[in-house]
């Protein structure tokens, strides 16, 4: 470690920096907490470090700018990127990424992919992309958090990237279905064209995609997907060390039940929350991160 990098793992800022993620990490009331805070407290705070980022860049999308605007903020992030494996960030963000990135081999290229997702969205509103499109997405907007993540556990093996695959995958598709009357409402339908011209549905505006009687099969046929991608990252995770792996199986068991339960309450009334109660998170927490 350079004298300069050590004066900055000591400085006032960065200590600033981890206090300030880690209370908007608690403020968030994020399932995502309780999985990380299996973690040492170096690790902990790396992917709290990491939740902010995201939070920040995907803030610039959901906001109420113009492609342009956003574009450009965007860019910003990816000069602070720069910044900080350059050692000089500008950010909260920045500085308390900057430890992580040097202590745990986080890489540039999986924080750029995660930008190059949200510019997907940025540019317009996404509506009925293709199978690969959306494939691709997935990667960018969440497998690429899951290599970020594996690397804070300890992890950075080609099984570890496998599970970062799967997992991500398996998330974002679980997102996608619980969020269907939000991003509809917002304009946007991530529902793959190929699940809803199979069971006849020709159009791409949301309202009238989430309107038709067909709805329900296109859906169904997605959750099927995400659930083999959840099968997938388990067998991965066979093949990891258990312990630092821990909080990946305590989201994945949340999100898996989640998934469950929209299976369970269909797909018509797509108003009504779908929510894993808090007992039912600590208690998979507690079955996923200590036994």
């Amino acid at each position: 470690m350079t004298a300069a990098l050590a004066e900055e793992r000591g400085s006032q800022a960065v200590a600033e920096a981890r206090a300030a993620v880690r209370a908007r990490v608690e403020a968030a009331g994020t399932s995502f907490y309780w999985a990380m805070r299996l973690l040492p407290e170096a690790r902990r705070d790396a992917m709290f470090a990491v939740y902010v980022f995201c939070r920040e860049v995907d803030d610039i999308v959901d906001g109420s700018g113009t492609p342009q605007a956003k574009r450009r903020h965007l860019g910003a992030w990816r000069a602070e990127i720069d910044a900080v494996y350059a050692g000089k960030p500008a950010t909260v963000a920045g500085r308390a990424l900057l430890m992580a990135v040097h202590d745990f081999g986080l890489r540039r290229e999986d924080f750029m992919a995660v930008i190059d997702g949200m510019e997907m969205d940025a540019d317009q509103d996404i509506r009925a992309p293709s199978m690969a499109d959306l494939d691709l997405y997935c990667d960018h907007v969440a497998s690429a958090v899951g290599r970020l993540s594996v690397r804070a556990f300890g992890v950075a093996t080609e099984a570890a990237d496998r599970v970062a695959h799967s997992l991500g995958r398996a998330l974002q598709l679980t997102n996608i279905l619980r969020d269907l009357a939000e991003d509809g409402a917002r304009g946007r339908l991530y529902l793959p064209r190929e699940l809803l011209e199979s069971v006849g549905i020709t159009a791409t505006d949301p309202e009238s995609v989430l309107r038709h009687p067909s709805l329900p099969l296109a859906c169904e046929a997605l959750a099927e997907i995400a659930a083999r991608h959840f099968a997938d990252a388990r067998a991965a995770m066979a093949e990891c060390p258990r312990k630092p792996m821990r909080p990946a199986a305590v989201m994945g068991a949340v999100y898996r039940a989640t998934l469950r339960r929209l299976r369970q309450r269909g797909w018509q009334d797509l108003d009504r929350e779908v929510r894993v109660p808090k007992p039912i998170k600590l208690w998979l927490a507690f079955r996923y991160g200590l036994l």
